[in-house]
């Protein structure tokens, strides 16, 4: 079978050079950025909702070691956000409004779009993970080194790809209008059933053995051994996040050749 290798050209039709590849590159995260930054109404929930609730059960109804689980617990909640909505919403109104088939037809690398979104996926995930850790030490009096500040931010950084890849893929099934209550039909279920709002021994039986399904679960287990919580293997949960990565990944690519 042949291969096709895209190799980005300029407007004449020859090879861009590496540096502009790079430019393109930057210019594309650059532009998300700054496009979202813009758009305080949706970055704003975005970031903000895990931290409110935070706020009501972390500190306001603060018991000691419970604090310390919550700002875990919140932590992934709020990670997933970024990915899920940033990707998924956005995506499904780009693909609604023609710009996704404006960019392809821009001369930019292919994956230039996608790097973009998942930069500032990965700097709205780091945010949450901060205001977290700021309320979570200031206000909640958790006590962490900095060892494991910086595994909770590490793990917000890269924890929030296995959902911008669902996000992605969701984007691709809906139109823009329907993006966002059927993402919120994922995302707020999903996390009850993870252990993130409630310890999942508080839960029923049958509700915790399926728990191992959900992404979410697994990046739990990450920022609960990142606060001290879990002392168990963690290679196992990471592998589990990369496959969900890669496989909705390679699933959203697939409807985005067929259907654009």
């Amino acid at each position: 079978m042949e291969t096709v290798v895209s190799i980005p050209l300029s407007r004449t039709g020859a090879p861009m050079s590496r540096r502009r590849v790079l430019g393109a590159y930057l210019a594309e995260m650059r532009s998300e950025c700054l496009r979202y930054l813009r758009a305080p109404g949706f970055i704003l929930p975005m970031t903000l909702f895990s931290t409110v609730f935070y706020l009501m059960f972390g500190v306001l109804l603060n018991h000691g070691e419970a604090s310390r689980y919550l700002l875990a617990s919140y932590g992934a909640f709020g990670i997933m956000g970024p990915g899920l909505f940033g990707f998924g919403v956005s995506l499904a109104i780009e693909r609604d409004g023609g710009l996704l088939t404006l960019k392809r037809a821009l001369p930019m690398p292919p994956g230039a779009y996608l790097l973009g979104k998942m930069v500032m996926a990965m700097i709205a995930a780091t945010i949450v993970m901060v205001l977290l850790l700021l309320i979570g030490v200031s206000l909640a009096h958790v006590v962490l080194s900095w060892g494991q500040v910086l595994a909770l931010l590490l793990t917000g950084m890269f924890g929030v790809l296995p959902f911008c890849a669902l996000g992605m893929f969701v984007g691709t099934l809906l139109k823009g209008q329907g993006a966002p209550g059927l993402l919120n039909l994922v995302y707020l279920p999903m996390a009850f059933l993870s252990g993130l709002w409630l310890p999942l021994s508080m839960l029923p039986g049958a509700l915790q053995r399926i728990a191992p399904i959900w992404p979410s679960y697994h990046l739990n287990q990450l920022t609960q051994a990142a606060v001290g919580l879990n002392d168990g293997p963690l290679l196992g949960h990471v592998l589990v996040l990369i496959a969900f990565a890669v496989g909705f990944l390679l699933l959203a690519a697939r409807r985005l050749r067929r259907n654009g």
